[in-house]
């Protein structure tokens, strides 16, 4: 079936609004390099209530305007914004001859690992296959989403899901419960290249001082999720979670922003705080806590001492049509 639904009669539309969700990486486990210069990955994704909105209108080529950015040259407007490209993958897949103008409102911190771009790219496919009644179905957004990259699969699905390869093939995760996250927002983005070319120097530094004792950590630490893991998911225990949440990739970010790891030991020691971990490649911090009211406290206090904090739940649904206008 279309994500676009069928409206019969409503052939002109001239204003399509979608919204799609940033992410949390619960876990994230980070394997060796393949042959193509990519680490194969294991990671379990959860949508959370911060969102990307993106508006299309048609227009005779391709533009696009972002809004809910503190600096606006943050965001390219150009090829290389995923939103953009998402819209000509779609043209180009579908023979479809026009343009369409899409308006960028940004929620998602940007280059904070929490894949603001990614949404951004997904609801443009929403939004252009409704606006164009292109009637793409879903399995072939999911395609095209994969050739953007490895995360915009998962804000079209949203939800809690595993991925694998790449982080690009998904299977929904069996999940109970609603959790509570405090995001804590840094100043400065990270890039993830940066942070994966860190992560490979720490990994390699490893191997030279100890050979064998990292050969045990990897092989005692391997890429797959483990069963325990799905165990605290389907409880709906944000204890069991929190003790649960792991990101390899975080070792990186420490490298390059060592105050990231001093943020985590500091609030995890917060009573209503159960977990904490880095967001994908950072460098904003999610903290798992035990209610929605310790989150509110939590998040507060974190703003009383100056930093940026933020509130969202999860998980959510993914990529979809809030709203049309003939």
């Amino acid at each position: 079936m279309s994500i676009a639904e069928e409206r019969p009669g409503d052939e002109h539309v001239r204003r399509v609004h979608v919204r799609a969700p940033g992410k949390i990486n619960l876990f994230l486990g980070v394997g060796d390099l393949d042959e193509d210069g990519y680490h194969e990955l294991s990671t379990v994704f959860q949508a959370v209530s911060l969102y990307e909105d993106v508006i299309a209108t048609p227009a005779d080529d391709f533009t696009i305007a972002v809004s809910g950015v503190a600096d606006p040259d943050a965001v390219p407007l150009d090829d290389r914004n995923l939103a953009m490209r998402a819209a000509k993958v779609l043209a180009a897949a579908t023979g479809y001859d026009g343009g369409v103008h899409l308006d960028v409102r940004k929620s998602v911190p940007v280059a904070g690992g929490m894949g603001g771009g990614s949404a951004d790219a997904a609801a443009a496919l929403v939004a252009c296959n409704e606006l164009w009644r292109t009637g793409v179905d879903h399995g072939r957004l999911h395609e095209l989403a994969a050739r953007l990259g490895a995360d915009v699969p998962f804000a079209l699905m949203g939800g809690t899901a595993v991925g694998s390869g790449r982080g690009d093939v998904l299977t929904p995760a069996l999940s109970r419960g609603r959790y509570e996250w405090v995001l804590v927002l840094d100043d400065e983005g990270l890039s993830t290249p940066s942070v994966y070319r860190a992560f490979d120097l720490v990994m390699a530094e490893d191997l030279q001082a100890d050979p064998a004792r990292h050969a045990q950590r990897r092989s005692a630490d391997p890429v797959q999720v483990p069963p325990s893991f799905f165990e605290a998911l389907l409880s709906g225990d944000p204890f069991a979670l929190g003790q649960s949440l792991r990101n390899q990739l975080q070792a990186g970010s420490f490298r390059l922003r060592p105050q990231l790891e001093e943020l985590i030991d500091r609030v995890r020691d917060s009573t209503a705080v159960v977990g904490g971990i880095v967001s994908g490649s950072g460098p904003t911090v999610a903290f798992l806590c035990e209610s929605a009211t310790g989150a509110d406290a939590v998040a507060e206090r974190l703003r009383e001492q100056g930093r940026t904090a933020l509130r969202a739940h999860g998980p959510v649904r993914g990529a979809h049509v809030v709203s049309t206008e003939s």
